[in-house]
């Protein structure tokens, strides 16, 4: 039992990481907190199951599709939701726009795919158990995710322009980085993030449109627990998510394991809210 808590926690918990830092890396370059994160994840399990199962594509071709719709989502939730806001005064109307065009595309998914959840394509046929592939490829995936971020932002010059954009907006244009154009590649980016998270754990998670709200929660824990913008916190709050979570259901069960995973939160923000990772901002007087 001790075994099957472990094996599923940290596949769930790295579903969640992945989730959350999907929102870092939108928000690390417009400073918009998008809620279209979830949505992503959710597209990424019930595109992987059409691909693959309805139209019969190859897994590697419907993996490769999935990402391309992804990054096609992000793009499409920087011009819809989140450029459109930056223009205005009233920047914090991105919590509406961003959550109005995630519930969009969740109600354009049930009415085209249907409101019963589907179950996901095994994606390769080896024999089930605690090493079973619904365990292994959402961690794999994750531990990809986070190296592929480092090396992204500390190795190459698009990171640090990323990285750029993300400490100082206005010193970035004014050095002449294309700040409309990095956004756009940063969501785009987010949006491969996410339906990898959702395509990852769809085994689990299976293909369906209520996903969507299940992981915007649980995406967002990591990120308010390992703190705004770092990735590595995230992760470390995500996979603890995980745990706790598959534990609570194991111990109290239910309902009472979500209750469980609110009450801890709570309790952790109001002792840090910046966060276990997370840097106390500093206080003008």
């Amino acid at each position: 039992m001790l075994a099957s808590i472990v094996s599923y926690g940290l596949a769930v918990g790295a579903v969640y990481a992945l989730i959350g830092i999907t929102y870092n890396v939108m928000f690390a370059a417009s400073r918009v907190f998008s809620f279209t994160a979830g949505m992503l994840g959710m597209l990424g399990g019930v595109l992987g199951a059409y691909f693959i199962d309805k139209l019969g594509m190859p897994t590697i071709v419907g993996f490769g599709a999935v990402l391309a719709c992804g990054a096609a989502m992000g793009v499409i939730t920087e011009f819809v939701a989140v450029r459109p806001v930056l223009k205005s005064i009233e920047q914090h109307l991105y919590v509406l726009s961003t959550l109005a065009f995630a519930l969009l595309i969740a109600q354009f998914t049930a009415i085209q795919w249907g409101t019963d959840a589907s179950p996901f394509p095994r994606l390769i046929p080896i024999g089930e158990g605690l090493l079973d592939q619904k365990f292994w490829i959402p961690m794999l995936s994750c531990a990809a995710t986070v190296l592929g971020l480092e090396f992204l932002y500390r190795r190459t010059l698009i990171g640090r322009a990323f990285l750029a954009i993300a400490e100082d907006a206005y010193a970035a244009r004014a050095l002449g980085l294309p700040e409309v154009r990095l956004r756009l590649a940063s969501f785009a980016l987010a949006g491969v993030i996410g339906s990898l998270a959702g395509f990852a754990g769809g085994e689990m998670l299976l293909a369906f449109f209520g996903n969507q709200a299940i992981l915007n929660f649980y995406g967002f824990v990591p990120v308010a627990l390992g703190g705004m913008g770092n990735n590595r916190g995230a992760l470390i709050a995500g996979l603890l998510l995980g745990l706790f979570q598959q534990a609570a259901n194991f111990l109290v069960g239910g309902i009472f394991a979500s209750v469980a995973v609110f009450v801890v939160f709570i309790i952790v923000l109001l002792l840090r809210p910046e966060g276990f990772a997370g840097a106390s901002g500093a206080r003008r007087v």
